[in-house]
């Protein structure tokens, strides 16, 4: 896995980001519909925890093969991983939290899953007309996203970039330098939230709220009412 990944401007469509979407693709392709994205043209870029809890986790391997999606690896990937790399996973906690489809498929099975998962980068900068935008589970552990690169051979790093919940809970808004925009998931909010250039998009469109899409170019919600 390249832990870091650049993809240059989309010239041809839009560029469109979603907040976690945790195993409801049915859900997610009716918000894409209803705001015509065109996969010809378009792309979608995810901020991970892209399984669990809902009942399509088995369809993220197609949503993975699709040349317009592009996600980081959120925690819930990094738990498949744990599992069956060996990794420390709580069995109980991982099932509560929606890994049921996963625990209980045979390991070679889950094989595939994991495979996948392993190639996602736990960041990703995607470059628009006005600056650079990055992508990131959860929080930066850093206020200079150039230090972002080199930093993920760390695994405390990693851990930030995946499981942090301290922005939210510091409404520390705080800018990360060297970016027009940060865009993160991790911890449900009830509308997307600011603060600094940290766009917070897990608007619970797995639960009981709706998919916020944020167009890229002009960092604007198009989609901001419930989908289905």
């Amino acid at each position: 896995m390249n832990a870091f990944r650049r993809l240059a401007a989309n010239t041809r469509g839009r560029d469109l980001a979603v907040g976690d979407i945790h195993g409801h693709f049915g859900r997610l392709q009716a918000c894409l519909d209803a705001v015509g994205f065109d996969p010809a043209l378009d792309r979608l870029f995810s901020v991970g925890d892209l399984v669990d809890r809902g009942p399509d986790s088995l369809q993220v391997l197609a949503w993975l093969a699709k040349p317009w999606f592009h996600a980081v690896q959120g925690n819930h990937e990094t738990l498949a991983i744990n599992h069956l790399c060996g990794g420390r996973v709580d069995l109980e906690t991982y099932r509560a939290v929606g890994g049921g489809w996963f625990l209980d498929l045979p390991a070679q099975a889950q094989r595939p899953f994991v495979e996948a998962f392993q190639q996602l980068p736990v960041a990703l900068q995607v470059e628009t007309a006005d600056g650079p935008v990055g992508l990131l589970h959860a929080d930066s552990p850093f206020s200079d996203w150039a230090q972002v690169p080199e930093g993920l051979d760390d695994a405390a790093v990693r851990e930030v970039c995946q499981w942090s919940r301290r922005r939210l809970q510091t409404a520390d808004s705080t800018p990360v330098q060297g970016l027009r925009a940060l865009l993160v998931g991790h911890t449900p909010v009830p509308a997307v939230k600011v603060l600094g250039n940290v766009w917070h998009l897990d608007t619970r469109g797995w639960s009981s709220g709706c998919f916020s899409l944020l167009d890229l170019a002009s960092l604007t919600v198009v989609s901001p009412t419930a989908d289905a």
